[in-house]
């Protein structure tokens, strides 16, 4: 997991103008919304990158990499989280949220599941 806390690249009486990924390649881009106490994930994926980026709310991201204990960040509007391959993840809405999911692999289009493999036992219980 690799957590960045964005800063503007550019600010004026406009508005903003932030990069989130620069210099990668992805295969799909996604928006999710999620009503505040809503988890989504708790899976993994063997073969797919995911960046989730923060467009609107509060959102607690669970993670684990195999073999070790379930670790923890708050993500907030303007956050990006990437979630390696192998790595299990899974996000609680802590207040209604907006999320743009980047990945890199086969979880796009009609393959949208066939990279995704829940968890026996999840790392968030919330609904």
């Amino acid at each position: 997991m690799k957590f960045t806390r964005l800063k503007n690249n550019f600010e004026d009486d406009r508005g903003i103008i932030r990069d989130i990924l620069t210099q990668v390649k992805f295969d799909a881009a996604t928006i999710i919304t999620s009503a505040k106490g809503a988890t989504r994930a708790n899976h993994f994926h063997k073969d797919t990158i995911q960046w989730t980026y923060i467009l609107k709310g509060k959102v607690q991201y669970l993670y684990q990499k195999e073999g070790e204990d379930t670790k923890e960040v708050l993500l907030e509007e303007g956050d990006v989280v990437r979630s390696d391959v192998k790595e299990a993840h899974a996000l609680t809405a802590l207040e209604d949220s907006s999320l743009l999911i980047l990945t890199r692999g086969p979880r796009n289009g009609e393959e949208y599941e066939s990279d995704t493999f829940r968890l026996d036992t999840p790392l968030s219980l919330s609904k």
